[in-house]
């Protein structure tokens, strides 16, 4: 085995000078110590070709190709016994600026008004009205004060001066104000408000609904003035009152303890409704009476609503009669 070694080692040195000698490599004639094996490596190489390379990240900070996008996860669909969220059907903005209009002051009055009226509202409504009409007026009207913060009123003058309490507003304010506000909701969505089982004490804040061919009822005109022909009607109704086209005036003369009488139940009046008139004493036994819708340039159907309740008013105190 060793001799046959030595021999082997003997031809590959003869082979190496021989291959030197014409200016080749060893390795390229088979001649150096590992060519046999090189020479299998380079054949099955160029037979099989390179390796194949392992599983690897890519890496797109060197060239490779980008990752695909991660998937986007899509938003949990409701399960069917759960509750859609409260849908807001009208807008604060046009509501409030309704409001403002009909009541003729600005834009911050008329919010804190509409505030004060729908919180009112829905604290003297029962629990499924409420949330009614809390889910479609616009949330920025109560979500600041709870509404279980307000006394619940389904009294006329108790609700007026909650609504005052909470918009620093006088009763007679206040009506004229929340009046503005329901009346803009009915404009807006006329369905909710018919539909709210609204207290009997309340319903004269609600606006009457449209009369056939308007005159002095409807949405808007409680607290629009009244044009001529309408003014003339009016008057006709009320034979102890007159007008300048601005407001109602009446003049009462009485003995002064019946007319303090009279004065007395007039300031419970102005308690039991909101408004009242205002009062002038020009004598101990005479008193002027007068109607007028503040910020409105004209007399309105309110109006003519008042002077009736005043003389009825008068009626009860026992001085009908002997007015003048």
């Amino acid at each position: 085995m060793r001799k046959q070694m030595e021999g082997d080692n003997q031809r590959r040195r003869a082979l190496a000078r021989d291959a030197r000698g014409r200016g080749r490599l060893p390795s390229q004639t088979g001649a150096s110590l590992s060519a046999s094996k090189q020479i299998t490596s380079l054949d099955r190489g160029e037979r099989s070709g390179p390796p194949p390379a392992g599983r690897r990240k890519p890496d797109t900070t060197r060239g490779g190709p980008a990752p695909p996008p991660a998937a986007v996860a899509e938003r949990p669909r409701p399960l069917p016994d759960e509750r859609p969220a409260p849908v807001t059907t009208l807008g604060y903005r046009d509501l409030v600026g309704d409001v403002s209009r009909r009541a003729g002051v600005d834009f911050a009055t008329a919010k804190v008004a509409a505030e004060a009226t729908v919180l009112a509202l829905a604290r003297a409504l029962d629990e499924t009205e409420r949330e009614r009409l809390l889910e479609a007026v616009p949330v920025k009207l109560h979500d600041v004060v709870p509404v279980d913060g307000l006394a619940r009123r389904h009294d006329l003058p108790g609700f007026l001066a909650e609504v005052g309490r909470r918009s620093r507003l006088t009763p007679e304010q206040a009506r004229y104000q929340a009046q503005a506000t329901l009346a803009a909701l009915a404009d807006a969505d006329g369905e909710l408000v018919e539909s709210l089982r609204v207290p009997d004490g309340l319903q004269d804040l609600l606006p009457p609904p449209p009369a056939v061919g308007g005159g002095l009822v409807g949405a808007t005109s409680a607290t629009a003035p009244l044009d001529e022909a309408e003014l003339r009607d009016a008057l006709g109704r009320l034979p102890y009152w007159s007008s300048d086209r601005q407001s109602l005036v009446r003049t009462i003369e009485l003995p002064n303890g019946n007319l303090d009488r009279v004065l007395d139940r007039l300031d419970q009046l102005r308690g039991e409704t909101g408004r009242g008139p205002q009062i002038g004493r020009p004598g101990p036994d005479s008193a002027v009476l007068t109607v007028r819708s503040q910020q409105v340039d004209g007399v309105t159907a309110a109006d003519v609503d008042l002077a009736r309740r005043v003389d009825d008013a008068i009626d009860e105190a026992g001085a009908g009669m002997n007015a003048g």
